[in-house]
């Protein structure tokens, strides 16, 4: 979003009536913001009411213009008056749960807000995909799928319709197999993400078609086609490659570094993203992602020393709770060369680092994960 939304011109007319601010949610100096309103994934928008103290809106995923414009027109009438309709009010109390990691209040408020909606309610859409979200991040992934099923008809034909659908899938086909619901579930959600994918009248970002590649494909494997998934995750590559190809700036490229990287993988060509990365790692010097993402794809190709090359160069950069994730990498790297005891090694510096992190950043259940992992390597 910084890259294709934020910049755009359309959104100058905001810059007096809002205070711009970007977290780094890695840096130290961050831990006491995320202590208070934990970030779940990014992209993530906050808009926060400084009159009284407290989230006037929350936003979970990427958004094009048109939504950001209405989300910053939404802020500002809640800023203004507390006065609106009752579904107003419970969509803001959900905002405030939800910022503050409080999911199971925020779930509550959600269903609030939806319940007591007047008809044709232009914040439906929004609050759907919040209430999904907040449901995806639970346990009970049926009511997450269900309640996508119910409100997939009402957001249809809107870009919520997107999130809704793909939020459905994941649910859905994370469930248990031998859950009787689940075929069916998956089945009529994969349809509507088909809808959403195929309907030019909704606006959608490269991010967000994205997306509903990965939703399709997770269907599909659910459904055990792996045809299927194996000729759309060549239509996502190559979506990714043109898609890539137009950008205008070299940080609009890299946006899709990642998905390129992962749609290479899943075809078994890690090598067509060396090129790709070289670019990137070029074009961003002091940026630690090239060469971490270089670290898996050398990794893939069991070339082992250039992934542990890559590597070094990427811990040069990396800080923060991201450090983890190269850590763990590269522990992969070593394992897989042979070195079990580098592997060890790196693993147990990867499990101080986590305990070190500051409250807001640190987390246990990434520390327990990383304890079982070490465990693992015998």
């Amino acid at each position: 979003m910084r890259a294709n939304v934020y910049t755009d011109k359309a959104l100058e007319r905001y810059a007096g009536r809002f205070v711009w601010l970007s977290i780094n949610t890695e840096s130290p100096s961050s831990a006491a913001f995320l202590k208070r309103y934990p970030i779940p994934a990014l992209p993530t928008l906050l808009i926060l009411d400084a009159k009284r103290d407290n989230v006037a809106l929350r936003y979970v995923g990427g958004a094009n213009v048109t939504q950001v414009k209405t989300m910053l027109g939404d802020a500002e009438k809640t800023y203004r008056s507390r006065a609106g309709a009752e579904a107003d009010k419970f969509l803001a109390e959900g905002d405030r749960f939800a910022a503050e990691g409080k999911q199971d209040q925020a779930v509550h408020a959600f269903e609030e807000a939806i319940r007591t909606a007047p008809a044709h309610w232009e914040r439906l859409g929004r609050t759907s995909e919040s209430l999904l979200f907040s449901l995806s991040m639970g346990d009970d992934q049926e009511r997450c799928a269900t309640r996508a099923l119910e409100l997939y008809p009402r957001v249809k034909g809107t870009v919520s319709a997107a999130n809704v659908a793909a939020t459905g899938v994941s649910c859905a086909a994370a469930l248990d197999k031998a859950n009787p619901k689940r075929a069916g579930m998956v089945e009529t959600l994969e349809k509507a993400t088909r809808e959403v994918f195929d309907d030019p009248k909704i606006e959608l970002s490269g991010d967000d078609r994205s997306g509903l590649y990965m939703a399709l494909m997770e269907a599909r494997d659910a459904a055990g086609d792996d045809e299927a998934v194996a000729a759309l995750t060549a239509q996502w590559s190559a979506f990714l490659d043109a898609t890539a190809a137009k950008a205008q700036t070299p940080e609009q490229r890299a946006v899709y570094d990642s998905h390129r990287l992962s749609a290479y993988m899943e075809l078994g060509t890690p090598e067509k993203a060396i090129p790709m990365l070289e670019q990137s790692a070029r074009d961003f010097p002091d940026d630690y992602n090239p060469q971490a993402r270089l670290a898996v794809a050398y990794k893939a190709m069991k070339e082992y020393d250039k992934a542990l090359a890559a590597s070094d160069l990427a811990l040069q950069h990396v800080y923060g709770p991201r450090k983890l994730v190269v850590l763990t990498n590269r522990a992969d790297i070593l394992a897989a060369k042979g070195d079990l005891a580098g592997a060890r090694a790196t693993m147990a510096e990867a499990i101080a680092f986590a305990k070190a992190l500051p409250e807001g950043q640190r987390s246990d259940r990434r520390i327990a994960s990383l304890e079982k992992k070490l465990a693992g390597m015998k």
